[in-house]
């Protein structure tokens, strides 16, 4: 079992690394901490709840965080999110409102409490991270590993250079990998062949209101850069897919430096495996996509059945 604080941005592909992380018997949710990022803090904290109570997570507390990058004016994806931050899926509002306090108190509090034990999962921009290491450095020996979704070796999907997650807060992401411990980092490079293809969609369809209620709506209105014939990739299911099943990939040691400065190439993150350097990070290097749906498939089917 393994448990984990998932700090996301939902958007599309957070919400359904959220319904994943709910329906995988082998992870447990501490809790969900959100990140102004794909749209606003407030549409992200809500997106949240309602995708945490609509998957049956309800009990799981949402703490909401930063609204603005460290230094910079807040950039959102809402062109490939939709207005609401998940496309065309229309859930029921929850019940409940986000827990009190902030997300960097509720991360560094949970894993003081818990050392060694709990994976700190990062989808969104990494504004929450890198204050949360400011106030409390030991963070980076209180993790048992801790994973983003984010960055790439080569391409960007914002510009020609950068991941959407670097680019909206290059600084933070910086002080992230230059923290002193080990980021496995789950890139572009395979996020990209984790597409929901014709195939994998039909079979969301089997899944009842989980399916055409989340899955599928929310899919159909995914505007990601690199949509291809209607076959998105569900980039941040992998950050989650790769705690659950760590064998779908295989990683690479790495230097990895994120630019803050350049004029074209602000959050590309400069990936060097050269074996003279020291490495800071695992990058993802490759993924068995059949594996990957086997696994996010069934574990979609059990959620679905959990609940109706």
């Amino acid at each position: 079992m393994a448990t984990i604080i998932l700090d996301c941005d939902p958007g599309i592909d957070d919400a359904l690394a959220i319904a994943f992380a709910a329906g995988h018997p082998e992870i447990e949710l501490a809790g969900i901490t959100t990140v102004a990022g794909n749209v606003g803090l407030d549409k992200t904290t809500a997106n949240a709840l309602a995708v945490a109570s609509f998957v049956g997570a309800g009990a799981v507390p949402v703490t909401a965080g930063c609204a603005a990058p460290l230094l910079r004016p807040a950039r959102d994806a809402g062109r490939v999110h939709g207005e609401s931050g998940l496309g065309g899926a229309v859930l029921p509002k929850p019940a409940r409102e986000a827990a009190d306090g902030h997300a960097i108190d509720f991360i560094v509090d949970t894993l003081a409490a818990a050392p060694g034990e709990i994976t700190l999962v990062a989808t969104g921009p990494l504004t929450n991270i890198a204050l949360a290491l400011r106030r409390e450095p030991r963070l980076v020996r209180w993790v048992r590993d801790f994973v983003i979704m984010g960055g790439s070796a080569g391409r960007g999907n914002v510009n020609h250079a950068a991941e959407f997650n670097m680019w909206a807060d290059p600084e933070a992401a910086s002080v992230v990998f230059g923290a002193g411990w080990t980021v496995r980092m789950i890139g572009l490079d395979v996020t990209l062949r984790a597409r929901a293809t014709a195939a994998v969609q039909e079979q969301m369809r089997e899944f009842g209101a989980l399916g055409a209620e989340l899955l599928l709506p929310a899919l159909a209105q995914y505007a990601d850069a690199h949509n291809v014939a209607g076959e998105p990739p569900v980039h941040d299911v992998c950050a989650v897919v790769s705690v659950a099943t760590p064998a779908v990939f295989t990683y690479t040691p790495a230097l990895v430096q994120v630019e803050t400065t350049g004029r074209l190439t602000s959050g590309m993150t400069v990936t060097d495996f050269s074996p003279s350097v020291i490495p800071n990070a695992a990058v993802a290097t490759e993924i068995d996509p059949d594996r990957f749906w086997e696994v996010v498939l069934r574990t979609y089917g059990a959620l679905a059945a959990d609940i109706g």
